[in-house]
């Protein structure tokens, strides 16, 4: 059944009075009827239109006013001011603009006075309209108001606003007269530029004008701290407060915790953490990506779980920790759970889901993640293309990888970076280097991420001259530094070529002291090679810089195995255990049947254990009828030939494999992800896999991707 709602009286005729009453009626009186039947009755009582406008704008009655303003023969100065205050603060600021337009067009400049400028700034500024600031900048000027420092502050803030950060500075610096506003609106525009260094400098100016900040500055100098990871300084602005007896509100503390947060200083951020009585999302938040941003996910998890309300910001700082602390099943996990609480995901969120896909590189679920995209609407954007690009070529599927990049509307130097580092990773040089010189000749300028992927391509596939002429290329074409990225690609590349004096060459005179992925390459080198003297050198220059360094301590203790030197073997690994340093664990995870399955060596957890042992023994077996003998010379401890025999058939992508092998039929394909480097056997023993069962095996390593096809990989058994 419909209501219908009864308008008061209004008296005939309408006084001023009268009229004032008839707005101020608590029965609607800003429905349309009601303010109709009172403009009717303004006009049969002789009162003039600009008494209602005045009156409508008391009562909030924006929209009419407006209409009622549009058809006003002229309107005096001080109340069309009153106007685009009005419309400036209302949820359709650009309605400001709209009435300074109508006032230009009737009355021309003689509408409006210095007082306009502010509110009509403020509206463009909340609208981003930058072609409509920019023509009421140059009316302000022709009327002289532009050293006015009310216009002059809207003039910064509507420059900020539209990422006109430049023009914004161009005017503050021309200011007679800067006070606390002024000042703090610029501080804001150079923020929410992402311009963090020039927000502290900034600052620096303020402070030297004896101009003290306001809670207002202050909030917005610590989150740029947190932003820029500037810990010192949010350290410094603390005590700033602290000196200066400023009240630690609730945005303060909020900014405070965040900031130490987003440094890494958990201990203070836990500190403020319990003094806050009122923990919003924001704060929670924080601490959720702090802890995981330190390594510390369950604390991250705990404070998740103990929430009540949880926003899609939250999810997604959670979902985004556990995708950087390399526990991507946990994040998929989590997403799948955020959807069963009915919250849609953003870019953001999705982002974060594709990472764990690449980093988990199980190919279903990446497939399953892009159908996700495209159904909700989300696989248009840049930023999400590429993303799709890096988990395809982590899952092992470059085919897909490269749909994805011909598909794509538009792309920039991180899409052809991308794809480039796709094909590095996979061994495919030719189509890298390809695409390298495309990207030139559609002059996109590659980065220096561009230059690690083709020199990462270069260095797999032994091209040392292209190498050579790319690492130069560098300075010489493109003006790029090289920095310790590059200089490590060079040194790995003449490392894997077995041009050893070259690469120490390059570390004794590269401008940069080399840290320890550097000796780290070169040591890798010597592994490879065998130069144990080399070797010894390079692992103790790691050592130097990074003592407890797990790889470089099992290097040498490789070296003195060896050599037969178990004395030193033994002195190394007690020290190993006295620090509580441990070589890194293989394992392997394989996906059947939308599980993932993960084994380590000489695993004997899964449930099927048994099984997978004899189907290990079976293939043995059947590998030996064509040539194959366990490879023994990388097992260095000192037992008898058998039992590392048995230690190097019980490698981890073995047992995976041949779990493989008892679910899948002959022409399938069996994809793996080990955590560390493939051995020289397990190299062997796939490649022999791959012939005698006929199957296609794709292995992802530590650093690269193994295709195994007939017999042959795609390394060409150069990795």
């Amino acid at each position: 059944m419909s209501t219908v709602t009864t308008l008061p009286t209004i008296p005939v005729p309408l006084t001023s009075i009268a009229l004032h009453a008839a707005l101020s009626s608590t029965s609607t009186p800003t429905s349309l009827p009601h303010l109709k039947q009172i403009h009717a009755q303004v006009l049969r009582s002789n009162l003039p239109p600009s008494l209602l406008l005045e009156l409508l704008l008391s009562s909030s009655s924006l929209d009419y006013a407006l209409s009622v303003f549009t058809h006003l023969p002229k309107c005096h100065t001080p109340l069309s001011n009153k106007l685009f205050r009005s419309l400036s603060r209302s949820a359709k600021p650009e309605t400001a603009l709209l009435a300074y337009e109508k006032i230009r067009l009737k009355e021309g400049l003689l509408g409006i006075d210095r007082f306009s400028f502010p509110p009509l700034l403020k509206a463009a500024s909340r609208a981003s309209g930058l072609n409509e600031g920019k023509e009421i900048h140059g009316v302000a000027t022709k009327l002289g108001f532009d050293k006015d420092p009310f216009v002059q502050t809207g003039l910064v803030g509507m420059y900020a606003s539209c990422d006109r950060i430049s023009e914004a500075r161009l005017v503050f610096d021309k200011m007679s007269y800067r006070d606390v506003v002024a000042w703090s609106i610029m501080i804001d525009g150079y923020h929410q530029s992402g311009l963090y260094d020039d927000v502290l400098q900034l600052f620096e100016e303020m402070r030297s004008s004896n101009l003290k900040p306001d809670e207002m500055v202050l909030t917005t100098i610590i989150s740029a701290c947190g932003r820029a990871r500037n810990l010192s300084y949010g350290e410094a602005i603390h005590d700033f407060i602290i000196e200066n007896n400023f009240v630690l509100d609730t945005y303060l503390q909020s900014a405070l915790l965040t900031m130490y947060a987003s440094c890494g200083c958990m201990e203070m951020a836990q500190k403020l953490f319990t003094k806050i009585s009122s923990r919003n999302l924001v704060v929670l938040t924080a601490m959720i990506s702090g802890y995981s941003r330190v390594g510390r996910v369950e604390d991250a998890r705990l404070i998740f779980d103990q929430m009540e309300e949880k926003d899609l910001v939250c999810w997604s700082a959670m979902i985004s920790g556990y995708a950087e602390s390399d526990k991507p099943q946990e994040a998929l996990n989590l997403f799948s759970e955020m959807q069963v609480f009915g919250i849609k995901p953003d870019q953001v969120t999705i982002l974060s889901v594709i990472s764990a896909c690449a980093r988990l590189g199980v190919l279903d679920r990446a497939k399953w993640i892009h159908m996700y995209v495209d159904k909700n609407g989300l696989g248009g954007a840049l930023p999400v293309n590429n993303a799709l690009i890096d988990m395809y070529a982590k899952c092992g599927n470059l085919g897909a990888a490269r749909g994805v990049f011909e598909k794509m509307q538009s792309r920039n130097v991180i899409s052809w970076t991308s794809m480039i580092n796709a094909f590095a990773i996979h061994g495919d040089a030719s189509n890298a280097l390809k695409f390298f010189y495309q990207m030139k000749d559609e002059n996109i300028k590659p980065n220096g991420v561009t230059f690690v992927g083709v020199l990462y391509a270069c260095s797999h596939a032994g091209l040392v001259e292209e190498g050579r002429r790319t690492f130069a290329s560098m300075t010489n074409e493109h003006n790029i530094t090289p920095k310790h990225e590059h200089y490590g690609c060079m040194v790995d590349l003449f490392g894997r070529a077995n041009l050893l004096r070259d690469a120490l060459e390059l570390v004794e005179t590269m401008p940069l002291a080399p840290n320890v992925v550097i000796w780290g390459s070169l040591m890798a080198a010597c592994q490879i090679h065998g130069e144990n003297e080399l070797g010894e050198f390079a692992a103790k220059q790691v050592l130097e810089l990074e003592p407890d360094h797990d790889g470089a301590l099992v290097q040498l203790s490789n070296i003195y195995a060896k050599d037969r030197r178990w004395q030193d073997v033994g002195e190394l690994r007690n020290l190993m255990k006295q620090r509580g340093i441990s070589k890194e664990r293989g394992c392997s995870r394989i996906e059947l049947n939308n599980q993932v399955y993960e084994f380590v060596m000489a695993d004997k957890k899964h449930k099927q254990a048994d099984k997978i042992y004899e189907k290990l023994d079976e293939v043995v077996k059947e590998l030996k009828l064509v040539g194959y003998t366990p490879n023994t010379s990388s097992v260095l401890v000192d037992v008898e030939e058998e039992g590392k025999k048995e230690v190097v058939l019980w490698h981890s992508e073995k047992l995976a494999l041949c779990y493989g092998l008892m679910g899948e039929g002959k022409g399938s394909c069996i994809r793996i992800v080990k955590n560390l480097r493939v051995c020289e056997d397990c190299h062997t023993f796939i490649k022999l896999v791959s012939k005698v069962y006929g199957m296609e095996i794709i292995v992802r390593d530590r650093t690269r991707f193994h295709h195994y096809k007939a017999g042959v990989c795609s390394c060409n058994d150069y990795w």
